[in-house]
């Protein structure tokens, strides 16, 4: 089973080799120790088509193991783990929903020269496009290969920027190609990150180090870092499992601006564009909500203001820029926020999806908070998705938001109840054709009819 295990996770494999691995794992009961599948759901998880411990396949399976009901792949410039990702969740009996993340410019808008959710730039913003129907992957390919092209470029000037600074500390110098593109999916469309850089120079300086006390005292003498306390005792515990991600977290918080180099608009397109783009392939364009935060469970964002105080402002401009969503992740933010980003979203009719950002070996998959009764709108807007991106997949009318949409009067809460029912019926049925998906959607619209017409009876 050690070895199933291993396939399964392997990113030297193709993705049906780690499909039938899955199989074999399931066929030999590997799940029945697991835990129970709970409500608790997941949209924004990576894998190693960005940066990621996990192959897509290992990623449900993890989902399935924390008792995940519904578990998403959401990957930097790249939705290459769609398939594998949708046939995974298929195997293990949970719902799946697929999109990708990138950067894109708000240059154009009144918040040119704020800085938004992006740690390290103005008037740059994450965004997910999420719900992307399967005919559309190879669009996405295209559309994203320009960004690709552009993001190496930045990247290989940003490992000469670092290797400038070895240099001076004497340490060894990291080959782009031998070093840090080797550890990316980027052959088969993946994308390579900031984190594959700094990751590169995690494994240099724990080889050059030897030893965890080494190690603090290389960071913090020779590169002139300051390590907060709890950033400290964790590269010193004892057999830390996750001890490089951990070096990485600190890298990303501490040290990433001695070598940044600021995008551009080809590697971040205008909004509008990116927007009109998802919705012509029929995805959910998604705002991503960061908030003031505090230091992140991960390390690798410092504590900062960002887009609270002109927040009323920014998702009032939201439909006009052509977001359809806001996404956001419970454990980050306090009640108050929430409950304000909540009011603000159902004041301009923007769909809540929710998703916690998956990329280290440390977190955990599980996440508590959605169990509470005032996130349990974001338990029906996944399933929603699940059953959006399966209809949507046999019929571009059938999305949630196409305006051919037989629902597409009803106000939004009420489509994306009807559609949240219908995803948890469709969890893991086969993929959808055409005319199975119309039926479904006619019987669907009968019951809701006949729903309605029994709540208007005296």
């Amino acid at each position: 089973m050690k070895e199933t295990m291993e396939r399964i996770n392997d990113s030297t494999l193709s993705p049906q080799q780690r499909i039938s691995a899955l199989e074999a794992f399931v066929g030999a009961g590997g799940l029945q120790h697991y835990s129970p599948v709970t409500k608790e759901i997941n949209n924004h998880i990576h894998t190693i088509y960005s940066f990621s411990p996990y192959t897509p396949s290992m990623a449900a399976l993890r989902a399935r193991e924390a008792g995940l009901a519904v578990a998403g792949s959401v990957d930097h410039d790249s939705l290459e783990a769609a398939q594998e990702m949708s046939q995974a969740c298929r195997l293990l009996g949970l719902g799946c929903v697929t999109g990708f993340e990138l950067r894109v410019s708000f240059k154009s808008t009144p918040f040119a020269n704020k800085k938004i959710n992006n740690p390290d730039s103005q008037g740059i913003v994450y965004m997910t496009i999420q719900g992307v129907p399967a005919p559309q992957r190879q669009r996405v390919a295209q559309f994203l290969e320009p960004i690709h092209q552009c993001r190496r470029n930045r990247n290989i000037r940003m490992v000469e920027n670092l290797n400038k600074i070895l240099l001076q500390a004497q340490l060894p110098i990291l080959n782009y190609q031998r070093d840090v593109e080797s550890l990316s999916q980027s052959a088969l469309g993946g994308s390579v990150t900031e984190r594959h850089i700094l990751y590169a120079f995690a494994k240099l300086l724990d080889k050059e180090a030897g030893s965890p006390e080494r190690l603090v005292q290389l960071l913090e003498e020779t590169l002139a870092l300051t390590l907060s306390p709890s950033q400290k005792q964790r590269l010193l515990e004892q057999d830390n499992p996750h001890y490089l991600y951990d070096l990485l977290g600190l890298l990303k918080s501490g040290f990433i601006q001695k070598i940044f180099i600021q995008p551009d608009d080809h590697e971040c397109p205008p909004v509008q564009q990116v927007t009109a783009f998802a919705q012509s392939i029929g995805a959910v364009p998604a705002y991503a909500y960061l908030g003031d935060v505090g230091e992140s469970p991960t390390g690798d964002k410092k504590r900062e203001q960002f887009e609270d105080s002109f927040l009323d402002q920014l998702i009032g401009s939201l439909p006009q820029l052509g977001f359809l969503a806001v996404t956001y992740m419970p454990p980050r933010n306090t009640p108050e926020q929430l409950q304000r980003l909540k009011t603000l979203c159902q004041q301009h009719k923007l769909m809540e999806i929710s998703g916690v950002d998956i990329n280290s070996s440390r977190q955990s998959f599980n996440c508590p908070e959605i169990n509470l009764p005032a996130f349990e709108n974001l338990i029906h807007t996944t399933w929603a998705l699940v059953a959006h991106e399966a209809l949507a997949s046999s019929h571009p009318d059938l999305g949630l938001f196409s305006k051919n949409n037989p629902m597409a009067d009803w106000d939004l809460d009420r489509r994306i109840q009807a559609y949240s029912r219908l995803g948890q019926k469709l969890k893991s049925t086969e993929p959808l054709t055409q005319s199975k998906a119309e039926e479904i959607l006619k019987e669907m619209l009968a019951a809701e009819c006949k729903s309605a017409a029994q709540q208007e009876e005296p």
